[in-house]
């Protein structure tokens, strides 16, 4: 059984991840997230220190479980061999778009949460998100650039920023249709159709879409 404690942390957590997700890092104060949390500034100040401090917490407890799946894929395919840029992409982007497509309210709210905070107006939360996604991704990007030698590395990282961008696009749903628009059913009826369709497009931008 959780104790207190641990119940008031994780509480300002989840509610950090939420408000965050919905207003961005400056338009949240850290009292929204005390009310919503049931808590105070005290709470805040002993388990994390800060609303900076908190706001890495709630990146580094998202960003585990995509990193560790990320990993654990890249190794797999580079201990079978030069992986393809198919193979690549679609490890890279397949954890990340399980956030949105997990069940529940949770993995919307997270998803949305990282994808806010990838790209956060702030230089400062933005390096911040990097500081726990950037060993991964350097490898990602390194592994592209060597299973497309036809392009320059500019290239390829102009295509790696561009794919990075458009996944936080999606998990921020920031490109969600607006009901009974033309093309709304398809994402809202079989979800798994996003990832498929995402990676699809991404192959083809970096076959046909990059400039040496």
């Amino acid at each position: 059984m959780e104790t207190p404690v641990e119940t008031t942390r994780e509480r300002l957590l989840n509610v950090a991840e939420q408000r965050f997700g919905e207003g961005g890092y400056e338009g949240t104060s850290l009292r929204a997230i005390t009310v919503a949390a049931a808590a105070n500034i005290a709470a805040v100040n002993y388990h994390f220190g800060s609303k900076e401090a908190l706001l890495r917490a709630a990146v580094a407890r998202a960003m585990a479980p995509v990193n560790t799946e990320r990993r654990r894929r890249l190794d797999q395919l580079e201990a079978s061999g030069p992986p393809t840029p198919e193979e690549l992409i679609r490890a890279f982007i397949e954890p990340g778009l399980e956030l949105v497509l997990r069940r529940g309210e949770r993995g919307a709210v997270v998803a949305r949460f990282i994808g806010r905070i990838a790209f956060d107006p702030s230089r400062r939360i933005r390096e911040l998100y990097a500081a726990e996604s950037d060993p991964i991704e350097s490898r990602y990007l390194a592994a592209l650039q060597r299973a497309l030698p036809q392009a320059s590395p500019d290239a390829v990282a102009f295509g790696y920023m561009n794919m990075l961008g458009l996944l936080a696009l999606h998990q921020s749903q920031a490109l969600s249709p607006t009901p009974g628009a033309a093309g709304s059913g398809a994402t809202a009826e079989d979800p798994g159709k996003l990832a498929e369709n995402l990676v699809a497009f991404l192959v083809a931008a970096f076959d046909r879409g990059l400039r040496a």
